[in-house]
């Protein structure tokens, strides 16, 4: 049974420093899927993650390229969005597997992969009270982030 979070990020700084909170918990090979509408913020904390992780590479939306690479002191960072992908099956023809081993794959509109990934993190953003607020729900099903989520939920 997946556990779950959810912080109440109140502006954009604070949405970013839960994606900085989460950049020195995460390892090689973790996949975290990002969902949420339109404007949410996805790409907003995969930059902020990238920038935690200790890169000042310019992060940008995958959307029409599908997949960015950014390469950070602590892995590699696959950053894909898979708005556009029709099936898990479309997607590993990317042929992108090498990275899921030793990088860090952020993957924006995970739901419409999700079930290639059973010990992925959730991260659903949605819209708070007003226009720069965000509510984060992180979840996971798999022990790898227990104490993750300890932390994060510390952060509340």
């Amino acid at each position: 049974m997946a556990r779950q979070v959810t912080l109440i990020a109140k502006d954009e700084a604070a949405t970013a420093r839960v994606a900085v909170a989460l950049a020195p918990l995460l390892r090689p090979s973790d996949v975290i899927l990002l969902d949420g509408s339109l404007a949410a913020g996805k790409t907003f904390f995969t930059r902020a993650l990238v920038r935690g992780l200790g890169s000042d590479e310019t992060v940008t939306s995958p959307t029409y390229t599908i997949a960015n690479i950014y390469e950070t002191p602590k892995a590699t960072v696959l950053h894909v969005d898979a708005y556009r992908l029709k099936s898990a099956q479309e997607f590993y023809h990317l042929g992108l597997e090498d990275y899921f081993d030793t990088g860090i794959a952020v993957i924006e509109w995970g739901e419409r992969i999700a079930e290639s990934f059973d010990t992925a993190l959730s991260i659903r953003l949605g819209f708070g009270e007003d226009d720069t607020a965000r509510v984060l729900s992180i979840s996971a099903s798999a022990p790898r982030w227990d104490a993750v989520l300890d932390i994060l939920e510390a952060l509340a």
